[in-house]
């Protein structure tokens, strides 16, 4: 399928109802899972990827398909890891390449008995679960903050807790910081000094947590708001005190001509006028943001130099290969390093606003939802397999025709 988005306006005006963050909500799923359903998570993301979380979690298969989800894959495996019984978990294609070795060595370190039952390295897995002993530990934080939050969500229910060890250069720490308040809010005591994680041994406490608007969401009506030439929109729910690390998006977006008004009920996003011709940026504490400041930096005119990107190559799809590409494909060259951990843009190859583009999305959803405010630009452009969206945010489309876009179906020989 594709869809077909039209914007010739180029006014973006309305109120949209973001979807409740699917990263607190499948840690929530886990800590009630091992909470034996005492805590009970409110207002749960209508994501695939809970989706996905809530029907293995009441499962009594013994087979178990994460699909795209790698944050259900990696909180799974530490889950079933301490759950007696035997279970085998495994996910789509592209599951299958992406890595998972660090957390199984840690895993089998704390007792657990976990198989490859394909390549090593990678799921398929084969778990057979128990009650594993904590102590002291390390793990190699540079690779996935989802290895070091599966960890800490079973940490309670390990024997002893869990004293571990970051090594290296850590990412997307924010997500880390987001699991230990979880988790503190639930009667979880733990410390975090310098690169040392300490869990006691204890349980998660009864009780209802709401979960809140999903600020990554909330990433591509900054992005629309500073494109179009017109905008006022306003979005219920976020708040500045948010435990969500992309909620950095308020201060990011103030130098690219997005101002963030927090007022009683929600946040209204303002146009006003960019402040740089350069940006500089750390991404390593928010990496989903990226490809939504890419297509926003280049369409505004801005030189950018992106660093703590690495994490991008082992997402969903390789997600820094996927943006050169489709950059391309309107005359613009990134320049990036071959690990990944700088993105780059000149300012020199020039933006051509061709109309009816179409866009791959390499069953990426941030492609689809970073690459779709491009029509604010170029009038119009053409998103491929529009349907990837559902992993965070299934009401996209639909909040986009509400707010002044036009969403055509196209067949897809078009």
């Amino acid at each position: 399928m594709i869809y077909n988005i039209k914007n010739t306006e180029s006014i973006v005006k309305g109120v949209v109802h973001l979807p409740t963050s699917k990263s607190i909500s499948n840690r929530l799923l886990i800590m009630s899972a091992l909470s034996g359903d005492r805590l009970i998570p409110k207002e749960l993301s209508d994501s695939d990827d809970t989706i996905v979380m809530q029907k293995i979690l009441r499962s009594s298969s013994l087979e178990h398909n994460a699909g795209h989800a790698g944050t259900a894959m990696r909180f799974l495996t530490a889950y079933f890891a301490c759950k007696p019984g035997e279970v085998l978990l495994t996910g789509s294609e592209r599951m299958k390449n992406r890595p998972i070795g660090v957390l199984v060595d840690l895993l089998r370190e704390l007792g657990a008995s976990i198989e490859y039952t394909g390549k090593k390295g990678f799921p398929p897995l084969r778990i057979t679960g128990a009650k594993l002993k904590g102590g002291k530990r390390s793990i190699n934080s540079e690779v996935s903050s989802q290895y070091i939050s599966a960890l800490l969500l079973i940490a309670p229910y390990l024997h002893g807790g869990l004293d571990l060890s970051l090594k290296g250069n850590m990412v997307s720490a924010s997500y880390i910081n987001l699991t230990l308040q979880l988790m503190k809010r639930a009667g979880i005591h733990y410390s975090w000094n310098n690169n040392n994680i300490k869990i006691e041994e204890g349980n998660y406490h009864a009780g209802a947590f709401h979960v809140e608007p999903d600020w990554s969401a909330a990433s591509y009506w900054y992005e629309m708001v500073a494109l179009a030439e017109e905008a006022d929109i306003f979005i219920p729910g976020l708040t500045s005190d948010s435990l969500q690390g992309d909620a950095a998006l308020s201060s990011i977006f103030e130098s690219l001509g997005v101002k963030t008004v927090f007022e009683e009920n929600g946040v209204s996003l303002l146009k006003t006028k960019p402040t740089l011709d350069f940006f500089e940026y750390d991404f390593t504490l928010s990496p989903d943001l990226v490809q939504t400041l890419i297509p926003t930096c280049v369409l505004k005119g801005i030189a950018f130099r992106f660093t703590g990107t690495q994490t991008l190559r082992i997402k969903e799809t390789d997600r820094i290969l996927a943006l050169h590409n489709e950059m391309r494909k309107f005359g613009v060259q990134l320049d990036y390093t071959e690990i990944g951990d700088c993105i780059a843009w000149d300012g020199k190859s020039v933006f051509k606003p061709r109309k009816s583009v179409l866009i791959d999305t390499y069953e990426d959803h941030r492609m689809a939802m970073g690459f779709a405010p491009v029509s604010l630009l170029t009038k119009e452009i053409r998103i491929n397999d529009p349907g990837v969206v559902s992993k965070s945010y299934p009401g996209y489309w639909k909040d986009l025709a509400m707010t002044g876009f036009l969403v055509e179906h196209l067949d897809a020989k078009k």
